[in-house]
């Protein structure tokens, strides 16, 4: 009994070390590779920093990682300290194998942070009979789905009638190995953008992307997805610059979108953006880029676009992608108005292809009406005029009589721009002027961003105005020098309406600005203008509008601390040519609530270019204010940067 009890004891002795044994070798290599990566200083790399999106800190020495969900940390400290995540990191990969069939979710910490493990095992030459490798089948499936052959940088530009999208939206698409441009609809693209609750007003939206309030996250989607999202419901003309980066930095950048799924960062609308996250990714794949360091304060998804054009060797060619409603208003300019009339006749079912007059037509002239009858109904149906089980028959009518129509396409492709979003001016403007308002004054005027009615308009979208935080000092030669103006926010929207595009034009605009009282003193008041109304377009260098306006003005020195106006303001836009540009309005706001006044006010503004980063701007104005009325010239130098 005594010999079998020392030979249970003997076994239990000999399990223990084969169990202990192990372990002890492993704690004993982890710590082997946590020497090496700190005698090699790995936690100060760029690629490690590029994985934890580790950036320097703002005042105080070091860095913090922008990552603000905790699962993307394996030390306790690891978000502001490179080398203790790092440690920890390396600690992880020696944990227990996962079992899948326990929870099919669960992952191998190798696995979870699989560019971080590809990156520290080409760097510490990992001992595989140690540090024994992983099955990642969950990761190897989904990148097998992807079947990356390279990757493009896709640009949706501005749409104003969706505040997150002002300022144009970046995204990602990976090309397959086996797609051409006829197929890359079917690629999948990678997009980075807030989880809105579609619950919040606009306010809330707002307050939200400016304080953090929004989690940002990465997802993974089909790409006609978002092109039907862009092009055809939103009106935005897509641009796509494929990248020149190689397949191992492009399998990296995968392997790093992976350890991204799920994780958080919060979401600020002026700098931690799309565009700012898409560019991290763009880093970790070739860490020298360093092309978020630009981007501190701001980024503006074109400041992006040129910051990548301008890498050396990073882009290759471009391709355009007209929106719906763009394609439409480029066949309308060749469609004359009998046709455009039995356009409107066939897509309201009263005309029939069949019918005589119709037949009547000559074979060009069908398969243009036909065409155009057709890309009229899709962009109604993308804008929710119709369904498309209300127009999807007579879809099918129009594909089945043009398909009888024997001759080729009837309208030439739309032509690509001239000038590409990118190449256009930049989006911060200094402006220093000279100027008489009773006296001489000298002026400067700071925005940060981004494009006014008047500005270059090439690579802009034509008609629309987003300033942000626009700054105006001006120095009195007689006075002090003061702060004339601030305007937080200033949204113009003029698209032109015709027989089948009709939206309604409208601006917005807060600002604190220098008003003349009654007692000629001029305080800086808070005023919110805003209006709606119709434009036209004459011919294609002239636009003209005429809206119906609101204005609020509040400040103490104002009888009931507030004045609310309402009047009618008219304007034409004028391109006299390529580097002159013109516009001119006329306003009449009469103020019945709160302090009484009219406000009139005429105004000629121009601006000509002298460089694709310079221009000249010469305004004239005058104004009426509580019977009081005074003219104002000023000319200024403006530099874009």
């Amino acid at each position: 009994m005594k010999y079998r009890s020392s030979l249970i004891q003997k076994l239990l002795r000999s399990i223990m070390l084969l169990v202990l044994l192990p372990l002890s070798a492993s704690a004993a290599y982890v710590d082997e590779l946590i020497a090496a990566a700190h005698s090699k200083q790995l936690s100060a790399a760029p690629e490690w920093h590029a994985l934890l999106h580790y950036y320097p800190n703002l005042v105080l020495p070091g860095v913090h990682s922008l990552a603000d969900d905790p699962a993307f940390l394996n030390a306790p400290d690891g978000k502001t300290n490179p080398e203790a995540e790092l440690d920890a990191t390396l600690r992880r990969f020696f944990e227990p194998p996962v079992n899948p069939l326990e929870n099919p979710e669960s992952q191998h910490a190798q696995c979870t942070f699989i560019a971080r493990y590809h990156w520290l095992r080409q760097q510490l030459n990992f001992d595989d009979t140690q540090l024994i490798p992983q099955s990642c089948a969950r990761f190897e499936q989904w990148f097998a789905s992807l079947n990356p052959a390279g990757v493009t940088l896709i640009f949706p530009a501005a749409y104003l009638n969706n505040p997150a999208s002002m300022f144009g939206h970046t995204l990602l698409r990976v090309d397959a190995k086996d797609q051409t441009e006829k197929t890359r609809l079917l690629a999948y693209a990678v997009n980075y953008a807030a989880v809105v609750d579609e619950k919040d007003n606009g306010v809330t939206f707002a307050v939200n992307g400016l304080i953090g309030g929004y989690a940002g996250m990465f997802s993974v989607m089909p790409y006609y997805l978002k092109v039907r999202e862009y092009s055809e419901m939103e009106n935005r003309d897509i641009w796509e610059y494929r990248l020149n980066f190689t397949e191992p930095e492009i399998e990296q950048m995968l392997r790093h979108l992976w350890e991204l799924r799920g994780i958080r960062f919060d979401y600020y609308f002026f700098d931690e953006n799309c565009s700012y996250h898409l560019l991290s990714l763009f880093e970790v794949a070739r860490p020298e880029l360093e092309l978020t360091r630009e981007f501190r304060w701001w980024a503006i998804p074109a400041d992006t676009i040129r910051s990548v054009v301008e890498q050396k060797d990073l882009v290759g060619d471009a391709v355009y992608r007209p929106a719906g409603i763009t394609e439409l208003k480029h066949q309308l300019q060749f469609v004359d108005d009998d046709r455009q009339r039995m356009t409107q006749a066939l897509a309201n079912r009263a005309l029939d292809v069949n019918s005589q007059e119709f037949k009547g037509l000559t074979v060009a002239e069908q398969a243009k009406t036909l065409e155009f009858t057709h890309a009229y109904l899709n962009y109604d149906i993308a804008k929710g005029h119709r369904t498309d089980t209300e127009a999807g028959p007579l879809l099918f009518e129009l594909y089945a009589a043009r398909s009888k129509v024997d001759t080729g396409p009837a309208f030439s492709p739309v032509p690509t721009p001239a000038v590409r979003p990118e190449q256009g001016h930049a989006t911060a403007r200094l402006a220093l002027g000279l100027g008489y308002q009773d006296q001489w004054y000298q002026q400067l005027r700071v925005r940060p961003a981004y494009h006014d009615l008047l500005d270059p308009q090439a690579g802009y979208e034509e008609g629309a105005q987003i300033d942000f935080l626009d700054f105006s000092f001006r120095h009195w030669n007689s006075g002090p020098t003061r702060l004339e103006s601030w305007v937080p926010v200033s949204i113009v929207s003029l698209v032109p309406r015709n027989r089948f595009i009709k939206p309604v034009s409208w601006k917005i605009r807060t600002a604190f600005e220098r008003k003349r009282l009654h007692d000629g003193s001029e305080p800086l008041l808070f005023t919110v203008e805003g209006g709606a109304g119709l434009t036209q377009q004459r011919n294609v260098a002239q636009r003209i509008y005429a809206m119906i306006e609101g204005g609020l003005a509040a400040h103490d020195r104002l009888d009931k601390h507030v004045s609310l106006g309402l009047g009618p303001s008219v304007g034409m836009l004028w391109q006299v040519n390529p580097l002159w540009r013109l516009e001119a309005g006329a306003k009449v706001l009469r103020y019945g609530v709160g302090e009484h006044q009219t406000r009139h006010q005429l105004r000629l503004e121009q601006n000509v270019v002298i460089t694709n980063d310079s221009a000249i701007r010469v305004n004239l104005s005058q104004q009426q204010e509580y019977e009081r009325v005074w003219s104002t010239a000023e000319i200024a130098w403006q530099h874009y940067f």
